[in-house]
């Protein structure tokens, strides 16, 4: 398979890694960009960790809830170009958007786009921006978070935003509690709420990576499964919300730090989109 400078380069900026290391990651897999990262990282190489299924386009992600913050969605609206992507007409569609859906409760892209939007469609006001700016636009991601109390975190310049439910609307500093962790998981990106609602995929593909590269580091193949082991404990650590260290206190988990404000309140889900990641 051909590998071109282009492909190399793309593989740069989303891992991190060195040029010569990224061309042979997409040689050992055919060009795979997601199995170059894994590649990667079994060598023991630290990567950024984006994946390309993932949006690395321009554009403008925003976030809200309800007036009774019991449903709260955060949306993701891409463009070609940065240009594009600030200027009023496609700022305001994007929040024109975010209002429908929240209006009428949208649950996905789907339902979105045949709705209407002032005097159109939104398929048709798509078509007319297009026709305007040139560049393809399109609706990446509506994500939808439903509970007892919802939080929206808004980050500035609007390329990252958060939604998070709350499970106990009356709990003592709720608000105060809820902007923080919408910011904690704007901070962290965590993958689940806690380490039994990791995907098993991802389980797997961690043990995998962990077993080459105990091996990669010469380590006794008795001892590999159980570094493994120990390598997926600290991803949990890391890249759950609940066991990751509180970012404004980080001698204390997340977990520590919403059982201090109330011991029956719980995070029940959340969404975070951001533009290249």
């Amino acid at each position: 398979m051909n590998i071109t400078a282009a492909d190399v380069n793309k593989l740069r900026q989303m891992s991190g890694a060195g040029m010569m290391d990224c061309k042979k990651a997409l040689q050992e897999t055919e060009g795979d960009f997601d199995k170059a990262i894994d590649y990667l990282r079994k060598k023991g190489q630290k990567v950024a960790g984006k994946r390309a299924d993932r949006d690395a386009n321009q554009g403008y992600v925003v976030a809200k809830t309800t007036d009774d913050k019991t449903y709260g969605a955060v949306i993701m609206v891409n463009c070609e170009t940065d240009f594009v992507g600030k200027t009023e007409e496609f700022i305001k569609f994007s929040q024109d958007l975010l209002d429908l859906g929240i209006a009428n409760k949208i649950q996905n892209v789907s339902e979105l786009m045949p709705m209407s939007l002032g005097s159109t469609t939104v398929n048709e006001k798509l078509d007319d921006l297009l026709g305007k700016t040139g560049e393809k636009i399109q609706i990446a991601h509506y994500e939808v978070i439903e509970a007892p109390v919802v939080f929206a975190y808004n980050h500035f310049g609007n390329k990252l935003a958060t939604v998070i439910g709350l499970s106990k609307k009356d709990a003592a500093n709720v608000s105060e509690v809820g902007h923080e962790l919408a910011m904690q998981v704007a901070a962290m990106s965590p993958v689940a709420v806690d380490k039994e609602f990791v995907p098993q995929v991802v389980i797997d593909r961690e043990i995998e990576i962990g077993k080459d590269q105990a091996r990669q580091e010469g380590k006794p193949e008795e001892m590999v499964e159980k570094i493994a082991v120990g390598k997926l404990t600290k991803f949990f650590r890391e890249m759950t919300l609940l066991n990751q260290d509180f970012i404004k206190d980080t001698k204390k988990t997340v977990r520590q730090y919403i059982v201090e404000a109330d011991k029956e309140l719980t995070v029940t889900g959340f969404k975070r989109l951001q533009l290249g990641a």
